[in-house]
């Protein structure tokens, strides 16, 4: 957030007949040199203190008359026509100012103030850099000013240079990642980390900064090797039991891979990249270890909220994959539970599962549920049908494929299928010639299909 230079109250100090100014105190804090010029000072600040600036301004030109060289008196004057919206005579007077006194930053800030309000950001820029050998802290307002501008090269020099003075800010941080949201400034930050590592190992968040990087980056190797060295220098920083977990399950310590796993997921400081791979790496330990599944079960609540990932699909499929079908079955199940009951890629996805499990007949209710929500999908109608038949349904599994063999658009393999059950179901019903007859056509489909 920029400061603003802003103009403040100020006060006198008389001291006989003789106007000294503070060194870099405010400019107001003045004695009158004459009486006459002490009276027209006053009723200038009477005036511009109930508005009348028109008013001030009169008296202000009387104090310049009799003191033409008096800094205070333009910039007084200075402050009364930015009230009155008229800035280019403010600015002038401003600059009269410094050109009268130049090392009072107040005649500066007057000149600052103009130029922002009238959006003359590079007259702002070459102002604020001579404001600065007065207040360090007003190079908050250079990259404000630098970010308005687009110069995001200097701002984020001036942002990290800030940083290792002052310490972080939030309104930094907020620039800070406006301007890494463009890939092209992510490598100099990287370096910069780097070096901040170097310089601060006990600073935690210059190593998060560097994993956020690297994750999203896709660069996820780069970023557990910055959480091992975290987990070297600061043991009980959350990210550290990245590296902390991968070691314990390296080292087969699965109880305390597990705590270490629980802090992962229920961070809210850590990548979800991070948690979505901490998870993963958990699950192939599970599969050769699978009396450790009820600790993979807890660890996927921690995704039931993720509008990212559906996690529990995901290990659907990788159980899927391996032959596993009955873990394959629940996860599918949790899955549809928790978000979707009728997505249509897990609801084939488990179908195939119940046929691989032989678990027929809720293949076939479920196939049955799904035909009602997707009529015209000919997969539900070839599971229904499939399912009817091994639970020796045939009259039904005759109807369902009859009807979803009309929905079969150029998929000879479906279309085959849908032949071969349509045999069966025929073959159960002790209708032989049918049976061979939709037997005949699935081979021949088969045979165009090579």
């Amino acid at each position: 957030m920029m400061k603003k230079g802003v103009f403040v109250i100020l006060f006198f100090v008389l001291l006989g007949n003789s106007m000294s100014v503070l060194a870099q105190t405010e400019p107001e804090d003045i004695a009158m040199a004459t009486d006459e010029y002490q009276d027209s000072f006053y009723e200038s600040l009477k005036q511009k203190g109930i508005e009348n600036y028109d008013k001030a301004i009169v008296s202000l030109e009387k104090c310049i008359k009799l003191k033409p060289n008096d800094a205070v008196a333009y910039f007084e004057l200075g402050k009364n026509y930015f009230f009155l919206k008229q800035y280019s005579i403010a600015q002038s007077s401003f600059e009269k100012a410094t050109q009268l006194d130049p090392k009072n930053k107040w005649y500066w800030l007057g000149i600052y103030d103009v130029s922002y309000e009238t959006k003359n950001y590079p007259l702002a820029i070459e102002t604020i850099q001579k404001i600065i050998p007065f207040d360090e802290e007003y190079k908050d307002d250079l990259i404000s000013l630098y970010m308005l501008t687009n110069q995001y090269d200097k701002a984020l020099s001036t942002i990290n240079e800030m940083n290792d003075k002052f310490g972080k800010s939030d309104d930094r941080e907020r620039y800070k990642l406006q301007i890494l949201s463009q890939g092209k400034y992510q490598n100099s930050e990287i370096e910069n980390l780097i070096t901040q590592i170097k310089q601060n190992p006990k600073e935690e968040s210059n190593y998060v900064d560097l994993i956020f990087l690297y994750s999203k980056n896709e660069e996820t190797d780069k970023a557990l090797d910055v959480a091992k060295q975290l987990a070297k220098e600061i043991p009980n920083s959350e990210w550290a039991q990245v590296s902390l977990f991968k070691g314990y399950l390296d080292a087969n310590k699965a109880d305390q891979a597990i705590k270490s796993m629980n802090v992962i997921l229920s961070s809210s400081k850590i990548d979800s990249k991070i948690k979505h791979r901490t998870l993963n790496e958990f699950l192939i330990y599970v599969n050769k270890n699978p009396q450790y599944a009820p600790d993979l079960e807890k660890a996927i609540a921690y995704f039931d909220n993720d509008a990212n990932v559906d996690v529990a699909k995901e290990v659907g499929k990788f159980y899927h994959s391996k032959g596993q079908y009955e873990n394959a079955i629940k996860y599918y199940e949790k899955d549809l539970k928790a978000n979707s009951d009728t997505d249509r890629e897990t609801n084939l996805l488990l179908l195939e599962a119940y046929t691989q499990a032989k678990q027929f007949e809720p293949m076939t209710k479920r196939a049955m549920t799904m035909i009602e929500v997707y009529p015209s999908q000919p997969q539900f109608y070839y599971y229904a049908g499939l399912g009817s038949n091994k639970l020796q349904q045939f009259k039904n599994a005759k109807t369902v494929l009859e009807m979803g063999l009309d929905y079969v658009v150029d998929d000879r393999t479906l279309e085959a299928n849908f032949n071969i059950q349509l045999g069966e179901a025929f073959n159960g019903l002790g209708d032989a010639k049918k049976k061979e007859e939709y037997f005949l056509k699935a081979n021949e489909l088969l045979k165009q299909k090579k």
